[in-house]
Formats: structure tokens, sequence, C-alpha cells
């Protein structure tokens, strides 16, 4: 409590969302901290423009960004379906869609902020990896503490617990 009674705030908690099932944990994580801090929570979405002329072969002379306005439109839509059901409630949350590569948006977005939070595994394409690419890069380079949120693993990867205590026993004898 400060001098007026009222609860300190801690700055902001930034987290990183990219529609996948870690990013939706970590937003989950996020908006708990902050409540729990009294912070703002900042939620940022990182996107790259696909030009048009190098996928299709045209011309390399003059990049042209057709659909850029449809890519931004899409990352705000992403970001409104991710806090739609956002239990932040008492939490002031602020979206934001920011054109260029994930770890430098995010990691620029937490120059001031209390802490980032992002999911473990993202998009990517090396689906094996336990760290992502992203959450590599936020670790190595934010000047804030950074948490990073592991998906929940789906029920049907999950061990059963009576097979487990059974292959515990066996492996005992």
């Amino acid at each position: 409590m400060n001098k007026n009674g009222n609860p300190e705030t801690r700055g902001v908690v930034v987290v990183g969302i990219d529609g996948s099932a870690g990013a939706a944990a970590a937003l989950g994580w996020a908006a708990a901290e902050a409540r729990l801090r009294g912070s703002r929570l900042l939620i940022v979405h990182a996107w790259v423009p696909i030009y048009t002329d190098v996928l299709l072969g045209g011309p390399l002379g003059g990049f042209s960004r057709v659909g850029t306005i449809d890519m931004h439109k899409a990352a705000e839509a992403l970001l409104e379906n991710a806090t739609a059901e956002l239990d932040a409630e008492g939490v002031e949350i602020e979206c934001r869609a920011v054109e260029g590569g994930a770890p430098e948006v995010l990691v620029a977005a937490a120059a001031e902020a209390g802490l980032l939070v992002v999911g473990s595994r993202g998009h990517g394409g090396f689906a094996g990896l336990l760290l992502g690419s992203v959450s590599q890069q936020c670790a190595h380079h934010a000047r804030c503490p950074v948490v990073i949120v592991h998906a929940p693993t789906p029920a049907a990867t999950r061990p059963d617990p009576a097979e487990a205590a059974s292959r515990e026993r066996w492996a005992a004898v």
C-alpha cells in the first residue's frame, strides 16, 4: 500500500501471444500475475509482412506489401480472440499488434517492464524442442525477468498414474 492507502503498482507485465497453446497458457499466467502485482497487462502479438513479389516469383526491384493492412487486421483479430474470455478482472489491459520479428518486438516492449511472459513453444517448425527460439531469445536478451510457461499436456499423452506406479513397482524388483 502506498501513502494514500491504494495498492502499489509494480510496472507492467508484458506477454507475447501467437495463437498457440503455449501462448494461451502464458496469457492466463500473465493475467493472474498482473492482478497479483497490481500491474498493467500489455499483450503483444508480433507479425511479419509477406512480400508477395518474392513468394510469387515477381520482380525483386520493388517489394510490394500487398495485404499488409489485412495482416495487421488479422493480428488485431488474434489479440481480440485471445482476450475475449480472459479472466483479468481488475487488470488494466492494453493490446498491441506490432510489425516485426517476435523476439525483437517482445524485448523492446518489455524494455521498461517488470516482467515478460512467453510460452515455451509457439508455431515454429521444430515441435520436438522443449524451448522455442522466441522464448530462448527473450530469455537471453530481455532486461527484465522472463517467465516461460509450458502449455498444459493433453490428457491423452499423460501417463496413467496407476500404470506409472505399476511400472515403478516392477522396476524396483
